[in-house]
């Protein structure tokens, strides 16, 4: 293996790790992106990602990056697992660097895979979820952390929602983020309407998650039987614009308790997925 040590925490190699924006590794590194810790590592190498480089703690080589070495030389072979290069840090230079420690102790850029379109996202898929704008990457992780254990299809974001790669929501998603299809609008469809519309004509009956006067219960034969059905799911506080409640063909309510009037974003998704998959 290509272990290379690192006291510098100035060093042009540690440049991808503490001082690009991840919008920065996206558009001027080669379309790239950093995974955290090594059950999310594993499973975007599991999943076809392409290693580029490892940061590791000095102490956690064997423990931690051992799994992730074995995983490399099984799918792509011994010859890339000896190319890629692994820079070992000291804990207390990567507390300096990064104002913390590293997850797990391992941190990984990989390479990015070609987005779908929606068009290609939507084809052969029965059960999607659709985040409109959700900008919370933890609750963009814990949503699609819940789509791929509850049966979900795929998640379409709009272009205002979070990057799903991005370390903090691939961290929460547990990696489920390199298991399920996703693909994102650009900025000029991810107009509401534009949304609803797309969908409509791929065959989708839209049902948007809001309180309104006409919204039926969660547990709803009639939205289950539909073929094919795209689950609506808005940012946290002002939930879902008043034109894609208004645009939808269902609303669709979680019935609660105690005057408790609404969940978590990533909370709701999962029941209402739960519900719908029935």
């Amino acid at each position: 293996m290509n272990l290379i040590p690192i006291s510098d925490i100035n060093a042009p190699e540690m440049d991808i790790f503490a001082r690009a924006t991840e919008n920065q590794l996206r558009a001027h590194y080669g379309g790239i992106f950093l995974a955290e810790s090594a059950s999310v590592i594993l499973r975007a190498i599991e999943n076809g990602y392409e290693p580029v480089s490892m940061l590791v703690e000095a102490g956690r080589v064997e423990v931690e990056a051992g799994p992730v070495f074995e995983a490399i030389e099984r799918y792509l072979g011994r010859k890339v697992l000896d190319s890629i290069p692994v820079y070992v840090i000291e804990h207390e230079v990567a507390v300096n660097m990064t104002g913390h420690a590293l997850v797990r102790g391992l941190w990984m850029a990989l390479r990015r895979k070609p987005v779908l379109s929606v068009e290609e996202f939507c084809t052969g898929k029965r059960r999607i979820a659709v985040l409109v704008d959700v900008t919370s990457p933890l609750n963009v992780g814990a949503i699609f952390r819940s789509a791929a254990a509850l049966g979900m299809d795929g998640v379409l974001l709009t272009h205002a929602s979070v990057d799903p790669m991005t370390r903090r929501a691939a961290r929460v998603s547990m990696g489920t983020v390199f298991q399920i299809p996703w693909a994102q609008t650009s900025l000029e469809d991810s107009d509401g309407i534009t949304v609803i519309n797309t969908l409509h004509s791929y065959g989708y009956k839209t049902v948007a998650m809001a309180l309104t006067d006409d919204s039926v219960s969660v547990d709803n034969d009639e939205i289950r039987a539909n073929e094919k059905v795209a689950v609506m799911l808005g940012t946290e506080g002002t939930g879902l614009p008043k034109n894609v409640i208004a645009a939808s063909d269902y609303r669709v309510k979680i019935p609660m308790y105690h005057g408790v009037d609404s969940l978590n974003v990533a909370a709701a998704s999962a029941i209402s997925f739960w519900e719908l998959m029935k």
